[in-house]
């Protein structure tokens, strides 16, 4: 656990926990210069502003997550054609153990972890509206981490990990109300990890989950001049 994750809290039956309030930390978002193509490079350069308010957002506003180092930015998925770039955001979910999550399969993980994260996800990233409309902008990934829940005492911990890959179609067909939860989950290339282990892909059901947008952690203040949406 991030040693700036300092506060508990419970709820919908997954725990979470929240850091401390702080400036946003400007190294998650992929510099520029380790891009390499001209395409990749031109998408980093073009919209670093909107980069940066989505990295900024999560850190204010969904304080229980974490967003890795070189997280977000223009990436080729590995199973796509060459120079295929989607946007894409990488986040780790603080939570407490669940022996109801631990009994679930693989696949039922999964589910609720992209019902609950990959679509919020995936519309505060497009909030930024011409990523829906640029067709340099191929697609959008969403990568969720979370603590592998076990029920055997003294299982070492490991990282379960789904990555979804979404065609900005799709997308627009989500955010514009032609497509519904269910859609997006069948229509998304959804690959599963246990620690380091390909799991290769998942069947995931999707529905609406409004934890992101209802779940508030008990006494975190947000910086002044800092408002959430």
């Amino acid at each position: 656990m991030s040693v700036r994750l300092l506060t508990a809290a419970l709820a919908l039956g997954l725990g979470v926990v929240g850091r401390a309030v702080a400036a946003p930390p400007d190294d998650r978002i992929l510099p520029v210069d380790q891009y390499t193509s001209e395409k990749a490079r031109t998408l980093a350069q073009k919209y670093a502003p909107a980069l940066r308010d989505l990295n900024a957002g999560i850190y204010h506003c969904l304080p229980w997550l974490e967003v890795p180092k070189e997280s977000i930015g223009f990436f080729r998925p590995k199973h796509l054609a060459p120079d295929i770039r989607f946007l894409s955001l990488e986040i780790t979910v603080e939570q407490e153990p669940s022996r109801e999550f631990a009994r679930q399969s693989v696949e039922q993980r999964a589910s609720a972890m992209f019902s609950r994260y990959v679509g919020p996800m995936v519309r505060r990233m497009a909030r930024t509206a011409a990523f829906i409309t640029d067709p340099m902008v191929d697609g959008f990934t969403v990568i969720v981490h979370w603590l592998k829940p076990t029920i055997e005492a003294g299982a070492q911990p490991v990282n379960e990990t789904i990555a979804a890959f979404i065609e900005r179609s799709v997308v627009a067909d989500y955010l514009a109300g032609r497509a519904r939860a269910s859609d997006l989950a069948s229509r998304a290339t959804v690959l599963g990890f246990d620690g380091k282990t390909a799991l290769g892909r998942l069947s995931v059901s999707g529905w609406e989950d409004d934890f992101v947008k209802t779940f508030q952690i008990a006494n975190y203040r947000l910086e002044p001049g800092v408002t959430c949406r």
